[in-house]
């Protein structure tokens, strides 16, 4: 057991080295004077910010959209990835687990950006793409998230009630379905986070929202405005930490 630790500590130093090797990176140049000026001389230009009231107003419309594209996307992303994760759990046999596992992992490799462009060329600029960008991939990650709390969830509650008379969906809904919800609010909380900040990323294929209004002010070096744009998705995703921390005290079982 000490040779594999040791072999494995080994061959992890190895691959960081060939990996430093492989990128190419080159500190020196990152951390030169002239590196600094240059940084410092564009930083500049984002000074003072923007915070007249037209753009005030479109900022927060944005973030408004934003918000939207988050939660309907995560909304749609939970009632798809339920649906998956009841065959990928292995309830209808292995056949289907392995099939719509292949789907959810389909799913989720695809990054949201990709998901975004193509969605850009089927649906149009804006956020309905951003949207369904945001489900298509986070439908993948919750329903394998899903699929393994269903996997994992104790047997014995569901089978009293099939052994009762009860029919497999009553086992299942009076059965395994309370244990596991509070995992599923939880993941499904979680993803909402992470898909606010993407939401904003999104915007820079053209998907709607903040990011889309920055991606306008950089490309027309409007920095005092691009400054102005971030400080309000930092607001959004800080006010969206605070309300899903809230949400998960509140929504969590008793004594947990």
């Amino acid at each position: 057991m000490r040779v594999e630790r040791w072999a494995a500590v080994i061959g992890l130093a190895a691959a960081v080295v060939l990996s430093f090797r492989a990128l190419s990176l080159n500190f020196q140049a990152l951390f030169s004077a002239e590196a600094a000026r240059q940084m410092l001389d564009y930083a500049r230009g984002f000074f003072p910010p923007d915070l007249s009231a037209p753009l005030l107003q479109q900022a927060a419309r944005g973030a408004l959209e934003t918000l939207a594209i988050s939660a309907v996307g995560t909304l749609l992303a939970a009632a798809g990835g339920l649906a998956l994760a009841l065959p990928a759990s292995g309830r209808f046999g292995w056949a289907p687990r392995l099939a719509f596992r292949a789907v959810l992992n389909f799913l989720r490799s695809v990054p949201e950006l990709v998901w975004a462009a193509l969605m850009v060329l089927a649906a149009g600029l804006g956020p309905f793409a951003g949207t369904l960008a945001l489900a298509l991939h986070t439908s993948g990650v919750l329903g394998r998230l899903f699929a393994e709390t269903l996997e994992n969830a104790p047997p014995e509650p569901a089978r009293a009630l099939r052994d009762s008379g009860a029919p497999a969906v009553i086992a299942f809904l009076y059965g395994t379905l309370p244990g596991a919800l509070p995992q599923f609010i939880a993941y499904g909380l979680y993803r909402w986070e992470i898909n606010i900040r993407m939401a904003t990323v999104l915007g820079f294929v053209g998907a709607g929202g903040l990011g889309q209004m920055l991606y306008v002010s950089l490309s027309l070096f409007q920095q005092n405005q691009a400054l102005t744009l971030i400080g309000t998705m930092l607001l959004l995703v800080l006010g969206a930490d605070a309300l899903s921390a809230w949400l998960r005290r509140r929504l969590a079982p008793a004594g947990t």
